[in-house]
Parts: C-alpha cells; sequence; structure tokens
C-alpha cells in the first residue's frame, strides 16, 4: 500500500520538517550567545569610568578653546618701562648689599686671622666698626720700608699733610693718606719698634700682618688691599711708592670721573719684556708661562702709582689666598685682573717726568697727577729731589681745600 493511499504527502512533511529544523538551529544559536554574554561580561569600575570620562572632558575643552583663561591684564608701555626699571634698580640695590656684605666678612677674616696668628691686631684694624659707615673718596697707601725714614720725611715736607690737616683732608674731602709696611722677620725687634715710635710721633701708619722683603712686593701689595678695604669704606683704593711725588687733587679729580664705573684699573699702562735670564733685575722665574723667550707681558699698570675701585680691592681681599704672585708686584696686580670684566684706564698724567716735563705740563693747565724718573723707577735721589720737584710742579698749597670731589 503506498503512502498516497493513506492520505500523507511525503514531500510536503519533508518541507515542513526542514523548515522546522533550520528555525530550531537559528533559535539555538542565538540562545547560546545571550547565554556567553550573561556569563563572560566582566564590570568596569565606576570610579576609573568616571576619572577618565573626567579627564576626556577637560581634554576636549581645552583642544576646543573653551577651558578656563586667566584674567588677561593690559599695560600701557609706561608701566611695562617703569617695572623694568625698578627691576634694574633692585637689581643694583641687591649687587651693592652683597658688595657690602663682602667686604665686612672680609674685616672680620682679617681680624679673625690675626687674633689666631697671635698677632697684635693693627690700630686700622681696631678702628673698623667706628669708619666703616662713613663713605670716603679714596684710601692712599704709600709703599714705604724700614730703611726709608728720609724718604717719609720729605713726603711728610711736601705732599702730604700733616696733623690737623691731614685729620680735615679725612673729614672734609674724604681722603685716607697712610705710609704701608708690615713687619721684620724679629717681630717686635729694634726696626718694628723704630717705627712704633715714629707712628706715636706721627701716626700716618697703616701696619700690615706681613713680613718685609724685595722679593715680597706682591705679597705686600694684596695684604693692603685685603687691609684697606676692611678699614675703609672707599670708592678708589690707591697705592703708590714713597719716592714719587702726587698731587692730591689732582689725583682725587682724575678718580671721581671714574667713580660711576665698577670695575676700574687706572694707572698708566704698559707691556715690558719678560726677562728670562737670572741675575738680572726684574728676573721673572715663571717666565715659561707667557710663551716663548722674547714674548712680552699683557698691558699693567705700572708700580709707582695705580689706583683700583672697591670692586677689584674686595675681590683681592675675598681671594687673595689663592690668587698667584709673579716676581714683579705690577706684572701680579695685572694678572688677577685678566679674566675679569675691568675697564683698563690708561691716563699719562700718572706718570710725569721730573722738571722740567711736569713743570712745562703744569704751565700749559695740564698738572700731573704723578711726577717720577723712569731710570730710578722714582725721583732719583728722593729724599733731596722731591722739594724741589713740589716747588716747580706742585699743585699749590689750597688746590685740595678748594677742590670738589
Amino acid at each position: 500500500m503506498s503512502w498516497k493511499s493513506k492520505g500523507v504527502d511525503v514531500s510536503s512533511r519533508s518541507v515542513v520538517s526542514r523548515k522546522w529544523a533550520l528555525f530550531l538551529c537559528l533559535g539555538s544559536f542565538c540562545a547560546g550567545l545571550l547565554f556567553t554574554n550573561r556569563m563572560w561580561t566582566v564590570p568596569e569600575p565606576k570610579e576609573v569610568n568616571r576619572t577618565n570620562g573626567i579627564e576626556g572632558e577637560k581634554l576636549k575643552l581645552v583642544a576646543d578653546g573653551c577651558g578656563p583663561r586667566p584674567k588677561e591684564i593690559r599695560r600701557e608701555p609706561k608701566d611695562i618701562l617703569g617695572e623694568v626699571s625698578k627691576t634694574h634698580y633692585a637689581i643694583q640695590t641687591l649687587d651693592k648689599t652683597i658688595s657690602n656684605l663682602e667686604m665686612e666678612l672680609a674685616a672680620a677674616r682679617a681680624a679673625h686671622e690675626s687674633i689666631l696668628n697671635g698677632a697684635p691686631v693693627s690700630e686700622s684694624l681696631k678702628t673698623a666698626d667706628s669708619t666703616r659707615k662713613r663713605k670716603y673718596l679714596m684710601v692712599v697707601g704709600i709703599n714705604t720700608a724700614f730703611s726709608s725714614r728720609k724718604r717719609r720725611d720729605s713726603v711728610r715736607a711736601t705732599w702730604m699733610p700733616q696733623g690737623e690737616k691731614r685729620k680735615r683732608l679725612e673729614e672734609e674731602k674724604g681722603i685716607i693718606i697712610r705710609f704701608v709696611i708690615g713687619h721684620s722677620a724679629t717681630s717686635g725687634g729694634i726696626l718694628d719698634k723704630a717705627v712704633e715710635a715714629e707712628d706715636r710721633k706721627h701716626g700716618d701708619f697703616m701696619r700690615l700682618e706681613h713680613v718685609e722683603g724685595y722679593l715680597e712686593l706682591s705679597a705686600k701689595t694684596r695684604a693692603y688691599f685685603a687691609t684697606a678695604v676692611a678699614t675703609w669704606d672707599a670708592d678708589f683704593y690707591v697705592k703708590v711708592d714713597d719716592d714719587v711725588h702726587v698731587n692730591i687733587a689732582t689725583l682725587g679729580t682724575t678718580l671721581v670721573r671714574h667713580r660711576s664705573k665698577p670695575r676700574v684699573y687706572i694707572g698708566c699702562m704698559k707691556s715690558g719684556p719678560v726677562l728670562a735670564q737670572k741675575g738680572v733685575r726684574y728676573h721673572e722665574p715663571e717666565y715659561w708661562k707667557f710663551g716663548e723667550e722674547g714674548n712680552k707681558y699683557f698691558r699693567h699698570a705700572t708700580g709707582q702709582l695705580y689706583a683700583i675701585s672697591k670692586d677689584l680691592a674686595t675681590y683681592i681681599s675675598i681671594n687673595r689666598h689663592v690668587l698667584h704672585k709673579y716676581a714683579n708686584e705690577d706684572v701680579t696686580l695685572g694678572a688677577w685682573f685678566i679674566g675679569l670684566d675691568v675697564e683698563h684706564i690708561d691716563d699719562r698724567r700718572l706718570c710725569c717726568g721730573t722738571p722740567p716735563d711736569c713743570e712745562w705740563k703744569a704751565q700749559a693747565g695740564n698738572v700731573c697727577v704723578a711726577s717720577f724718573d723712569w731710570t730710578c723707577s722714582g725721583i732719583c735721589k728722593s729724599a733731596e729731589r722731591i722739594k724741589e720737584v713740589h716747588q716747580r710742579c706742585g699743585e699749590g698749597e689750597n688746590a685740595t681745600w678748594n677742590a670738589v670731589f
């Protein structure tokens, strides 16, 4: 019996069963996906999402230019220039304060070292506290030796005021003048006692913590500037030899022209040969540092008279323990300023010759600051001749009192 006889359509049933099978498969696949997602989904931390969302908003705001902006302050050009001027003035004031603090530190160090070494504190250091507040124009240190008593007396009789006039010069004109000398190799010996007696009579010495000696002039110069800047607050510090004639008023008016400059080195600039041969005068043992034989020194002021500003004297005082000394004192000073921002001023009035040279210049209205003989590195036989130089080339007794510094 056939399927048709029973009323069943075989092809129809096959089609229906295939449709249902496909539907069931799709349903099972969807149910599986739903079940898998529910089982493996990991919840993210809400705080992290919130933080990331905030950061994203901030980045978006910044990118869009919508972030918070500081309030802009419009300033006129005059206000800006005023601020710049105030800043410049503040910097200058700060530099001045630092310089003053360094000077006070140098004074304290000098006094402390003197006490530690067991040496008596010089009278100049004792009066440092009372004189440091006063501002002076210049300190003139006259380099002298134990054997130069006659030279000192000739200077006292000519261009260096004595007694009440010297005190008046300090108080009214702000000019300090002292003979500069150290101690003998045998401290407290006859040489030291002679100078102490001379100082009690005239009161015009500056004693240094230094042992005197011709080969120690560089060390003496260093000690002089360190002691002077620790004792007196001045615009300039001058070193002069005791066989040189000086016109004090002309020196003061010359230095005043450079008062506004912070670091000046004033003198008769020269550049002599470096002498390598032993036994000759001005022999330089370290000649090899200046190049090949026959070379010349760098420019430096001749040693008879030169002046430096306060900042340079303070620099020497602070760095005195590491400043190298050459055989020649004037070369040594010039070497200390190599590499610094220093203005070298070459003024030939600081190295005039003795009469008739300085006399002719004075008659022409160009009074010399200092006069000496190059052949003698000072006035030849100065103890006898300096009076003549003073009479013929001096600026006049009232020049200093009439000068305005």
